[in-house]
This record gives C-alpha cells, sequence and structure tokens, in this order.
C-alpha cells in the first residue's frame, strides 16, 4: 500500500513529474544551510511542546537556547487556554505528535497532530509554524496541511465536520509581535469537497503510476513557462533550466515577462 502525506499531495498537484523523481525514484533532494537551520529550529520547539505536554521539563533545554526560550515564553503567555489545567481533564484527551491513518482508494493517508485536544462534543487540532503567518489567510486554509488533517479527524472518529476545527500558531517571534493564529472551522460542504479532490487526484496518480510502472511512461510535467521550475533542484534533470528553456523554439512566446523566479516567495516549508 502506498502511504501518502500532505507534502506529497502538495508536490504531486504542483508538479506530477517532481512526485515521481521524489517518491518514486527516491531521487535526493539538498537544503541550503539556512533552510536546515529553520528545520532544525522548528524540530526543536516541536520537540520542547511535546516534553512539556508529558510533563517533561524543559528548562535546561530552554536555557541552552535563550532565543528558543523567549518564543515558548511569549507563546504561553499568549495562549493560556492550550495550556491550562481543566477541572474536567478526564473527559479531555490531549496528546502531542498525535498520528493518525486511514486508507482510502488503496493508498494509506498518515497525519500527524502536534497537538489533539478532543472533548466530548468538539475536537481541536493544533500546528506550531516556525516561519512568519502568510498574508493571504486562504493559502493557509486551501493547503493540503489543513485540509487532510481535517479530513482524516472526521474520517477517523465519531465528530461531525461542524464539531472540529484547526488552528495554526506562529511562534517564532519577530521583534515585539507577539505569536499570531490562524483557526480553520470545517463543515461537511468542504469535508465532501476534499473527498472529491483526494478521489480526482489519487485515481490520476494511480494511472500515471501504472503507466510508469508498466511502460516506463514519465508524470507529466508543469508548463514550461511556469516559475515553479525556477526554483526547483530537478530543474536541469527536466530540462527546465535557464538555458535550455532561452533555447527553446517557444521560449519566448511561451515564457512570462517576469519569469525570473522571486526569491521573496520561494516556500522555506510546506504547509
Amino acid at each position: 500500500m502506498f502511504r501518502i502525506s500532505q507534502t506529497q499531495l502538495k508536490i504531486l498537484e504542483e508538479c506530477p513529474r517532481k512526485f515521481q523523481h521524489s517518491y518514486l525514484e527516491l531521487l535526493a533532494t539538498t537544503a541550503s544551510p539556512e533552510h536546515k537551520e529553520k528545520l532544525t529550529w522548528g524540530s526543536h520547539f516541536h520537540l520542547l511542546m511535546q516534553q512539556r505536554e508529558l510533563g517533561l521539563p524543559i528548562e535546561f533545554i530552554i536555557q541552552q537556547d535563550p532565543e528558543m526560550g523567549r518564543c515558548v515564553a511569549a507563546f504561553i503567555n499568549t495562549a493560556p487556554e492550550i495550556f491550562a489545567d481543566s477541572a474536567n481533564s478526564d473527559q479531555i484527551f490531549r496528546q502531542a505528535e498525535h498520528p493518525r491513518t486511514l486508507i482510502f482508494q488503496d493508498y494509506l493517508f498518515t497525519v500527524i497532530y502536534d497537538l489533539l485536544i478532543a472533548e466530548p462534543n468538539a475536537a481541536q487540532i493544533i500546528d506550531w509554524k516556525t516561519y512568519p503567518r502568510p498574508q493571504k489567510s486562504k493559502w493557509v486554509a486551501e493547503s493540503w496541511q489543513t485540509r487532510l488533517y481535517l479530513y482524516v479527524l472526521v474520517e477517523s472518529s465519531d465528530y461531525s465536520p461542524e464539531q472540529v476545527s484547526m488552528t495554526y500558531w506562529f511562534v517564532q517571534l519577530r521583534g515585539e509581535e507577539p505569536p499570531q493564529k490562524l483557526t480553520f472551522s470545517y463543515s461537511q460542504t468542504e469535508h465532501d469537497r476534499t473527498k472529491q479532490d483526494l478521489t480526482n487526484l489519487l485515481q490520476q496518480l494511480t494511472d500515471w503510476r501504472q503507466r510508469y510502472t508498466e511502460g516506463g511512461e514519465f508524470f507529466p510535467q508543469v508548463e514550461i513557462g511556469s516559475n515553479r521550475c525556477d526554483s526547483c533542484q530537478f530543474a536541469t534533470r527536466c530540462n527546465r533550466t535557464q538555458d535550455t528553456r532561452v533555447s527553446s523554439p517557444n521560449f519566448l512566446a511561451e515564457t512570462p515577462a517576469n519569469w525570473l523566479p522571486n526569491l521573496a516567495i520561494i516556500e522555506e516549508m510546506s504547509i
């Protein structure tokens, strides 16, 4: 059974050929030192939150990283409701790094909630993000992480869509600005839409995998004029580098005037 995550869904939707290189051919990818540093910081923050939820001491770790300690303290001060002891704790399920799986069309979805708080009539998925809050919340609402996490929770529990929500906390401080959050409620309409979109996308994936396995046919590529190729590590392998694109007879006709990569919008982490 093929395991699939929200990151894989995102890549599959954006560029099927990149999905092929990454998850069928298992080609290695590289990250810049700056990106690796951000990933390490994020991993440490997640670990701290998990240890705190388990009742383990975190003071020593915070002392080793004052900036991390400042972010943790600001987060706890901004969102005390997340960490407050409940009088009805026996009726509330809380777990950090909570895993869930769901089989869908012979694919196995795997999700891990940074924190799940489940009460008798409502459940909250909480996710820590260590990059700035996006300017447009619609981008986050339409991300596969938001859609898949909510979908899997409803499908693997007795909650109705209207009883679940997902909140992102953007915890790394930017100057004096406190941590910010984005909360998304859910509905039966959204649930049905996600199910239909997953059905269509995975049917395509099954077809592409079959053609690739049986006939060696490669997955489709994005349009040559797409800015996605400019920041992709597989641009050379796909013959989509600047030199090869310029030499293409259709390059000028297919490429917009602002085709050069905009470094300000290249994403640092998937959401």
